[in-house]
């Protein structure tokens, strides 16, 4: 190989280098150290308020933040309002029964407004918020990588395809994840975040009733939880805001015992209980109840690796000065 090639060779391996560099320096930890040093502890502070004023609101962000990276990537574009002309992914039949705290994004945005105008993006409050409210359940704390821009664009038609239904058996489950850049280990401790929070009955009812030609109820749930069930989801109450608790043990603690209760067949959703359907991923639900510690370890990692998914960096996006609409 001649002088010229070789170094024509070194000077591209120095610019693929410097890019990887810069691709993974786009999210910082510690981002707004120097910008807005106060903006996390004010996030803190504002979920920690909500908590106390409304345990279940803090799952509603997780939730929240997990329904936003799903859509479009993590852009903070489930924040916003819709309009006369366009209904935006927060009024998705999807998401507008289960999603709630957008109070707690709203009231931390402009606490930051005030003292760092321009600065801190929507979408990286909510990834703060949702670490927040994992570690005042009881969950781990973790660093969250920051420096996300805020998308303009929202818009319901696009959340059916990208968020896993509740109906998922876990082909379709694994998919979903995968096609987001999650392994099928991540979707499993990911899947945890249903120890925490509530879910509207609609969204397990037909389980409960007239299941198939051979069945009236899904014979993978456990007979005495169905029971309970349909003493909380009567069949001929079909108001959509009945809700049941998801992990009935400690509906407001991060802890294994979502997992516990689907070893026991008491998984809500298809998709939770779907989670045996496997011998692997079977394997990481018994794994997962035999070890707190390392699932909570797993789930900081997932939730990190889940919060840069298609993230807008640089001159991509913008800082919204309001969550609700773009500027």
């Amino acid at each position: 190989m001649g002088l010229m090639s070789t170094l024509k060779l070194f000077t591209f391996f120095v610019i693929f280098l410097c890019l990887s560099v810069q691709l993974e320096a786009q999210l910082q930890v510690d981002y707004y150290e120097s910008t807005c040093g106060i903006a996390e502890y004010i996030v803190k502070d504002e979920v920690k308020k909500a908590f106390f004023r409304d345990r279940g609101l803090v799952a509603g962000v997780v939730r929240m933040h997990f329904h936003d990276c799903f859509v479009r990537g993590c852009d903070g574009s489930v924040l916003i309002d819709s309009t006369s002309s366009n209904t935006a992914e927060k009024d998705s039949p999807v998401n507008k029964p289960s999603l709630r705290g957008f109070e707690i994004i709203d009231n931390a945005k402009t606490r930051i407004e005030a003292l760092c105008k321009g600065v801190v993006s929507c979408a990286d409050i909510l990834a703060f918020a949702a670490r927040d409210s994992i570690e005042i359940t009881g969950g781990f704390g973790y660093d969250v990588p920051a420096g996300r821009k805020d998308g303009r664009v929202s818009l319901a038609s696009e959340v059916l395809a990208n968020i896993p239904a509740p109906t998922f058996n876990l082909n379709q489950l694994t998919q979903s994840f995968a096609n987001k850049g999650l392994t099928q280990e991540e979707m499993v401790t990911l899947s945890g975040a249903h120890t925490i929070g509530r879910a509207h009955c609609t969204s397990f009812r037909s389980r409960l009733y007239n299941f198939s030609s051979t069945a009236s109820q899904d014979p993978t749930l456990d007979a005495s939880y169905a029971a309970q069930l349909k003493q909380q989801c009567p069949q001929a109450n079909n108001d959509p805001n009945l809700v049941v608790p998801m992990d009935p043990g400690s509906p407001s603690t991060t802890d294994v015992g979502y997992y516990s209760g689907i070893q026991a067949n008491r998984g809500l959703f298809t998709s939770d209980q779907t989670l045996l359907s496997s011998p692997a991923t079977a394997n990481l639900v018994d794994q997962n109840v035999n070890n707190e510690d390392l699932w909570q370890e797993k789930f900081a990692a997932a939730m990190v690796k889940m919060g840069k998914v298609k993230v807008l960096t640089g001159n991509a996006g913008e800082i919204r000065l309001k969550c609700r609409v773009p500027n």
